[in-house]
């Protein structure tokens, strides 16, 4: 039966029974369900290759991405290792996020429902409450990076509203708060319309970025002359062995960026039309987009060497530099919504979910996201981006503890389970629900859980904070295999499948 299931959705039809209209779950428990936590009904699955691709350029296009694809080439490696390494990464992103979007895909349900298949209906919760303590901070901090942006572009075209920077509550002057006050009502009001609307606000922030970056690459181009560029951005040459480490760590940190929504892909995956289109607007979106992406950052980056006297890896302080207030708006403008577009996408939907399925009888996914928004302003980001060793750590520390979740769930998935789940048993708490385990909670799991966190997490201390091992960015690969050797010896050996 599951060949079929299989089969029917990657030719674009969805398995028969699968979806019901009105996609109710009969017997449904209310502390499991609710509309939104429900499989995905046939007639709301609209997201094609194209929704997907989107989505992608969304969470890459943006001054983070920008960024994070110059610092590649800042390692020591040559442009064309560093190209290699880039291309080997962002392929390895793209098989394990078909791995991870096909079990939502097939069910139409999102992470943390998923997350019950190898948690438990109520260990889940705690897969729940990690992910969206990642998402809720990311959200405020990526907030208040697109807010200074909008303080720029007032001061720009208002000068006088700089009298506002002499008085300040709690550490933020009011030209801040009232530029991050926006940032938060406006992409609130973009989120609280729904999925829908967020797929239809994804699909432009994408491509908008594309022709920003393509103007601003010929600009550049006009201004340094091809001649000047070199895809080699850093002074340093590794040789030998250094380079082999080099390029496994670019690898592993191109994975490591994408390790947020290696988790919770699912939570997009579930509206999509079929798993053929799914894997067209992943490799659009991976592998080509990023690549594509990266080279135009090289370009833009190296170009800026030779206009403006020294290296900028921010796209925003390069178009304010243009002798021109129209392209600066314009460009300025075009970053802040492609950094909303990544907010939306890698640090807004999952908390509203992770939230919804704490509460389902209380909490939708609008409210959800409500309660994510209000508790990342709480965060008081500009305080917190204040430390880079307090960020540094805190990237490290949750990208560990998220790995062996990706790797736990994978491992159930298509080592233990056989890719075959019956979705009702996902919302019953009776004890007879293969998905009960131990009175709700998988304790095999949280063991598995427990102890490759243990070991990624100890790697990333060993190597961030205390420095008693070469630094790297190991941390992501050892955290999920770990996660699914784990899981699947200790499971076979408790005869749990």
């Amino acid at each position: 039966m599951m060949s079929n299931v299989a089969t029917t959705v990657a030719d674009g039809r969805l398995p028969p029974g699968q979806f019901d209209s009105d996609h109710v779950i009969p017997g449904a428990d209310p502390r499991l369900y609710n509309e939104d936590l429900a499989p995905v009904s046939k007639e709301k699955r609209t997201w094609t290759g194209y929704s997907i691709f989107a989505m992608w350029m969304s969470d890459v296009h943006s001054v983070g991405g920008y960024t994070f694809a110059a610092s590649l080439f800042l390692l020591g490696l040559s442009g064309w290792q560093v190209l290699i390494a880039l291309t080997v990464g962002i392929v390895l992103v793209f098989i394990l996020m078909n791995w991870i979007g096909k079990p939502s895909l097939v069910h139409g349900i999102p992470f943390p429902v998923m997350a019950r298949v190898s948690m438990g209906v109520m260990g889940a919760n705690l897969a729940a409450i990690i992910r969206g303590v990642v998402g809720v901070v990311w959200y405020g901090v990526q907030t208040y990076f697109a807010s200074k942006a909008v303080a720029i572009l007032i001061l720009l075209f208002a000068p006088g509203a700089a009298v506002l920077r002499d008085s300040s509550f709690l550490r933020l002057d009011m030209l801040g708060w009232i530029s991050f006050l926006f940032m938060w009502f406006f992409q609130l009001m973009i989120f609280q319309r729904g999925m829908e609307t967020i797929r239809k606000f994804i699909d432009f922030c994408g491509p908008a970025v594309y022709v920003v970056m393509f103007v601003l690459m010929g600009w550049i181009l006009s201004q340094a002359g091809i001649g000047s560029l070199n895809l080699t951005l850093g002074d340093n040459v590794l040789t030998g062995a250094e380079s082999f480490t080099a390029m496994g760590s670019a690898i592993l940190l191109v994975v490591s960026y994408f390790a947020a929504l290696l988790l919770n892909f699912g939570d997009f995956s579930r509206f999509g039309k079929s798993e053929r289109q799914m894997k067209i607007g992943n490799f659009l979106g991976l592998p080509v987009n990023f690549i594509l992406f990266a080279i135009i950052v090289v370009i833009v980056t190296s170009g800026s060497v030779k206009v403006f006297g020294h290296m900028i890896m921010d796209p925003v302080e390069i178009v304010s530099k243009i002798d021109n207030k129209v392209a600066v708006f314009i460009g300025s403008v075009t970053f802040i919504i492609a950094t909303m577009g990544i907010n939306i996408v890698a640090n807004f939907v999952s908390p509203a979910y992770d939230i919804a399925n704490l509460f389902p009888k209380h909490v939708d996914f609008k409210k959800g996201g409500l309660i994510a928004s209000v508790l990342a302003a709480m965060v008081c980001p500009w305080i917190f981006v204040d430390s880079p060793k307090a960020i540094t750590i805190f990237v490290s520390i949750f990208g560990a503890v998220l790995a062996p979740l990706y790797g736990v769930m994978v491992a159930d998935y298509y080592l233990l389970k056989k890719e075959i789940v019956n979705t009702a048993e996902l919302y019953t708490m009776s004890p007879e629900g293969r998905f009960y385990y131990d009175g709700g909670w998988n304790k095999v799991g949280l063991a598995s859980l427990a102890i490759s966190g243990f070991l990624s997490i100890g790697w990333e201390l060993c190597t961030q904070l205390f420095k008693v091992l070469p630094e790297n960015n190991f941390g992501w690969l050892i955290g999920a295999v770990a996660g699914a050797a784990i899981y699947y010896g200790m499971m076979k050996n408790a005869h749990r499948s």
